[in-house]
Formats: structure tokens, sequence, C-alpha cells
């Protein structure tokens, strides 16, 4: 665990989401969770030396960040579209009955899922207070429909998910492209652009990883458009993937992996927004 400013700490050692903490003093804000419970009790020993857990911030229901935060035993923030996907989760998960290119899709089988409902939820706007320190919560929808930011005005810094990625491509499943390319728009153009942005997947992201994100999410109801009238939807499905998965930095060892969180969030994209032809 690193700091990146006075107070402020990023893990990206561990799999699934890269997680944050902002200290108030003693009072930790933890901001998602390893995903492995063996990893989570190596980075609880971490915290305790530098304060005690109060709240955890899960920024959306992504597999990666709702399985993590089971690893917490402390209240949980999110928004409100967030805390209802996940109270109609089955009480068992199994990563590989429905694999998205997540890390969780190796998960076996957990149970106990409704005992992971976030306990604090809000819809546009929350506010907590750490021991002094002033914690924004801001609904920015986009990878999901409830994707929240942290914000953290007096240190210039925010956490903002999978708003931004830049090793890998999100899984487009559950998203709002308009909704992201606004939140996009609001990084660059408000009284954001002059802030630390974090990401759940890179770290600390600049301006330019928000253009390449515009510009990916730009391509993708274009590319949708192909699958309209397609006898092979699954053929034309894993070409698009080849596209795209090239406008990340891959890896050459999770490209696979890559290509088919790519295929299998647009699959479900196109067959929310054109049931009649899915």
């Amino acid at each position: 665990m690193r700091a990146i400013l006075s107070g402020i700490y990023l893990e990206n050692g561990y799999a699934g989401v890269q997680t944050g903490v902002v200290a108030g003093g003693d009072a930790l804000l933890v901001i998602d969770a390893p995903l492995r419970s063996d990893d989570a009790r190596e980075w609880l020993a971490e915290l305790n030396e530098v304060g005690s857990p109060r709240y955890l911030a899960v920024l959306d229901h992504h597999p990666d960040r709702v399985l993590g935060s089971r690893n917490l035993d402390v209240p949980r923030v999110a928004q409100n579209e967030t805390a209802e996907y996940v109270s109609r989760m089955p009480d068992a998960y199994k990563g590989s009955a429905n694999p998205v290119g997540s890390d969780a899709d190796r998960i076996k089988r957990v149970t106990g899922m409704s005992k992971i409902v976030p306990d604090l939820t809000f819809d546009a706007e929350l506010t907590l207070h750490l021991d002094g320190q002033s914690v924004v919560f801001w609904h920015r929808p986009g990878p999901t429909r409830g994707s929240m930011w942290v914000v953290l005005e007096d240190r210039s810094t925010v956490f903002i998910g999978d708003t931004v990625t830049v090793g890998e491509p999100p899984y487009l499943g559950f998203a709002d492209v308009d909704a992201w390319l606004a939140s996009l728009d609001e990084l660059r153009d408000s009284g954001l652009s002059d802030f630390k942005y974090v990401t759940g997947r890179d770290g600390l992201v600049d301006r330019d990883a928000i253009n390449d994100m515009a510009r990916f999410l730009r391509k993708i109801p274009v590319r949708l458009e192909r699958l309209q009238g397609e006898s092979d939807i699954a053929s034309t499905l894993d070409s698009i993937a080849d596209e795209l998965v090239e406008d990340f930095r891959v890896v050459q060892a999770r490209k696979d992996l890559c290509r088919l969180r790519l295929k299998a969030g647009m699959e479900r994209l196109f067959k929310r927004d054109h049931p009649a032809e899915a």
C-alpha cells in the first residue's frame, strides 16, 4: 500500500479492483476491497497500521467489487441502484456460471450474499464526516446505473471507479453509454479538471486517459449497429471484440479474457437495447 497524498493510500497488489484508503485521524474510509479472502486478511493487517476501518465505499455492483466487500465487516456505502442490484443477487454466487471476463469468474462458490447488501445508501449525493474529514459521494452513472465517485474536495482528489480504464477494457453489459460520456465530460470540463483522478483498475490517470476512454465509448453504439439484422451475431461480436481490444494496453496473457469481457458485455448491451433482434 502506497501513499499518493497525505492520508490517501492505494493498493494495487491484489486480484479484482485496486483499493483506496482515506484517513481521517484514526478512522479510515476504505474504497473497495480485495476480491480473495486470503488477500483481504493480509490487506487488513496493513490497514491496522494506518488506522481503523470505519466505512467501506462500494463504487458499483461489478462482481469484483461486490464480492470483495464481503471481506470487511463495517458499514457499506453505495448508491441506491447498486444496493438494489445487490439485494436481488442470489444468496449463492458462482463465477463460472455466467462469466463476464472478470477476476470474479474464478470464484467457485460464495454463499451468504444477502449479508453484503449496502447499509448506507443515497440517491444523488451523500456527505460523511470522518473524524473531521469531509468525504462526498456523488452518483455518476456510466459503467453501471449505480456507479458513484468519492470526492475529497479539500485534497483535490476523486476516486472514479471504472469510469476510466487504461490497461484493459471495461465490462459493458451494465453500461449507460450516454451517461458515461457525460461523466467523462464532467471530469474534463468542470471544477474537477485540476483534481487527481484515481481509477479502480489503473490507479492514478491523466486527462489523456479520459479522452481515450471517451473515444472508445463513442465507438460502441456504432459497432452494435452492425448487429442489427445480422444472422450470425456471435461471429460479428468476435470480430468487434478483436478490433476493440486493441484500444487498450492489454498484456498478451490476458487478451483472451479481455475479448471475452468485451464480447459478453456488448452481447448483453445489445440484448437489452434491441430485445426483438437478440
